[in-house]
């Protein structure tokens, strides 16, 4: 529904709620603004209105409270566009003030927002034009939840699967009927429930600006595609919308996550709080510059005119002013309270832990705030432990129901699939829920959210394929990505039709993912790795809306038997609750059982290497940890020959062959009824292979 062209009767409204709230007789406008001393209100009938219909000029004796400039329009009806313009001193070198009354602004609060006719380059290159800002929506559309709320399972039994929502469906074999939009992923949902993952974390939703990016980028017709360049932190994202013109964001979002907790899967977001896209000194005013600068930004003590950057992306979030700390946290109480999603990963989360003046924090507020807040108290909560600008905080990031993107895991078990020596001891940490990060200060494996390849760095496929990136398609000279990818190509660089090399890359994948789902801690699972998605040596796909970033659906047919072994693979760890504990592998007595809940062994039982540089060998016994579970026995071998293994012995116990990685499809994996019974004490583990047999009493 569009507004007429009013003009609509004006009353002083209140200061509280902030944002666009409708009410019994009207529209109640707020928005903080602590140094202004005029403010505007512009109000358009849709998105491309090439002029307001009504401009409102708020009192300030009638129409600011405090900080808070406020408004309530009579009968304005939902759907009407608005923005905002402020004005006030402009100084931004001494007290980082940067009012200027000519430029129109986002409402931060905004429950959506349309692109409209903005357009960051033009701004950039000839300055500000009439009304050629993104424009927020008041909106009260009434939902049917149907009795929908957050999803409530156990921490450990968590699966992670991190995907894009435009690029897990835009691709043409996508064969949906809305590709790249929430709509979109909703028809994908048998799919996910099939593969048995339990939650996707969904790359950037919230409104983010696509033209952020570098010049050369823009002109070469690409854009930002990831989205980690937020500036509407309560609105979905319109470009996955279908008919984000009508307003239907939260409809359309709503629905996604209604549709998938019916499916028993829970939302996690990606959320991007450390920096936004206004950029630094020569960025845009679109939205926190011009309300309240010197507030929502980390600034230089000496000349405020220079953003603080430890983000890499020319500014950082000032998260523990006490005003940006309460916008976080009320955006993100927001999204379970009305949204329902089940939890977020925080981008770049260490830039968080830093005052105003970039200094580390011990007790960050903004991030206790977030652990001890009652609406949050159920959702999941993740942490990438690190910023741009070295600021390293795995294992001890501050709080303790924070969960962390373990780095180290990650690097540690490329490092050893490659073949490097010397790390058997460390896999071993690794896989028992890398208590030398998390057990000093009363953490758990729950703590660890374990992966091997997310959005950020090669693909599966590319990391067994690729000794080095290949970016030139980004325009940035190859100059962009990490150099550091521990991966290794199998002998020749990118694609091959060498059979033997290709069944070795198949081999490393499979490698890879057995030992994250193997692994205490949380695993998470890169969307497209179970069918082999590659990017052709792309390790930072960042601006690559276009078939390198998407999926391929049609690997569905043609990587089918590795979509089968992850398929299977995750159905052995839900069948295993050995593999989801709560607590550390130690050696200890398991509970209920007169077995160690771990034992280590070598090539010869009881017996592992752990001082010897060379060894690339490693096997282990887990006891039950449930009445209806039995043993799991693992053999690992990334030596470069085979090797026989010792079987443990238990007269109450047989031995099934469930996993073998050096055995093509079918018999790579097998699930319970069909798998083959071990009468050897002793078992063949190819090279570079891992081996799995699931114990039963006799």
């Amino acid at each position: 529904m569009s507004a007429s062209h009013g003009p609509y009767r004006v009353l002083p409204g209140r200061r509280y709620p902030p944002g666009a709230t409708v009410e019994d007789d009207g529209v109640n406008f707020s928005v903080f603004s602590r140094h202004a001393t005029a403010a505007e209100l512009l109000l358009y009938a849709g998105a491309t209105s090439p002029e307001p219909f009504q401009i409102i000029r708020l009192d300030p004796r009638t129409n600011h409270t405090f900080f808070s400039w406020h408004v309530l329009i009579e009968d304005l009806p939902p759907g009407t566009h608005y923005t905002w313009r402020m004005d006030g001193p402009h100084d931004p070198h001494l007290h980082g003030w940067r009012f200027d009354s000519g430029i129109e602004l986002v409402d931060p609060w905004a429950r959506a927002v349309n692109v409209g006719d903005w357009n960051r380059w033009r701004r950039l290159r000839e300055g500000v034009q009439p009304h050629d800002s993104p424009r927020a929506i008041v909106l009260a559309e009434e939902y049917d939840w149907e009795g929908d709320t957050p999803l409530r399972l156990p921490t450990e039994q968590t699966v992670v699967y991190e995907l894009h929502v435009g690029g897990f469906t835009r691709h043409p074999s996508s064969g949906v009927r809305h590709p790249g939009t929430f709509l979109g992923l909703i028809e994908k949902i048998p799919y996910l429930q099939d593969l048995g993952i339990t939650h996707v974390e969904l790359m950037p939703i919230m409104a983010f600006d696509e033209q952020d990016v570098p010049e050369q980028v823009w002109e070469s017709g690409l854009r930002n595609y990831w989205g980690y360049s937020s500036y509407g932190f309560f609105s979905p994202h319109p470009g996955f919308c279908v008919t984000p013109e009508e307003g239907t964001h939260r409809r359309e979002f709503r629905d996604m996550v209604k549709a998938l907790h019916r499916a028993g899967i829970g939302v996690i977001l990606d959320v991007v709080f450390n920096h936004t896209s206004e950029g630094g000194a020569s960025g845009p005013t679109m939205t926190f510059k011009g309300f309240g600068n010197e507030t929502f930004y980390c600034l230089d003590g000496l000349d405020k005119g220079i953003y603080l950057d430890f983000t890499g992306c020319g500014n950082t979030v000032n998260a523990n002013h006490p005003l940006v700390t309460h916008f976080i946290l009320d955006a993100l109480e927001y999204w379970v309270r009305e949204m329902h999603v089940d939890g977020f990963r925080f981008d770049l989360a260490s830039a968080m832990a830093r005052d105003a003046d970039g200094r580390p924090m011990a007790n960050p507020p903004v991030l206790w705030e977030i652990e001890l807040s009652d609406t949050l108290a159920a959702s999941r909560i993740i942490a990438e432990a690190w910023d741009a600008a070295g600021l390293y905080q795995v294992g001890t990031f501050p709080g303790y129901r924070w969960m962390e993107w373990n780095g180290r895991y990650r690097d540690s078990i490329r490092r050893f699939v490659r073949g490097d020596h010397g790390l058997v001891p460390e896999l071993a940490t690794r896989l028992s829920g890398s208590s030398d990060l998390y057990e000093a200060n009363l953490r758990k494996p729950i703590n660890s959210v374990n992966f091997v390849t997310c959005h950020d760095g090669f693909t599966l496929w590319d990391l067994v394929s690729y000794n080095r990136k290949h970016n030139l398609a980004n325009r940035e000279a190859n100059r962009d990505g990490t150099n550091d990818n521990l991966s290794w190509n199998g002998g020749v660089e990118g694609e091959t039709e060498d059979p033997e090399i290709l069944a070795l890359r198949r081999r490393q994948a499979k490698n890879l993912l057995t030992l994250l789902f193997l692994s205490q801690g949380i695993p998470m699972l890169l969307a497209g790795d179970e069918l082999l998605r590659t990017q052709k040596g792309n390790n930072n796909v960042w601006c690559q809306d276009n078939p390198l970033g998407w999926l391929d659906w049609s690997l569905l047919e043609r990587n089918a038997q590795m979509l089968r072994f992850v398929r299977e693979l995750i159905a052995l760890r839900k069948r295993h609750p050995s593999l989801r504990r709560r607590h550390f592998l130690s050696g200890q007595l398991s509970q209920g059982s007169d077995l160690p809940d771990v034992t280590w062994h070598g090539v010869e039982l009881n017996e592992p290497a752990w001082d010897d540089p060379r060894n690339q060998m490693l096997a282990f016994t887990l006891a039950p940890a449930g009445p209806d579970e039995g043993l799991l026995h693992a053999m690992i071998n990334m030596s470069d020959r085979a090797r026989d293994f010792e079987l443990p012995d238990f007269t109450w116990n047989h031995w099934y062959l469930a996993l073998d990685t050096g055995r093509a499809s079918p018999t790579d994996v097998v699930a319970p009824a069909d798998q083959l019974r071990v009468e050897e004490r002793r078992h063949l583990v190819r090279s570079r292979s891992i081996l799995v047999v699931e114990g039963r009493r006799a």
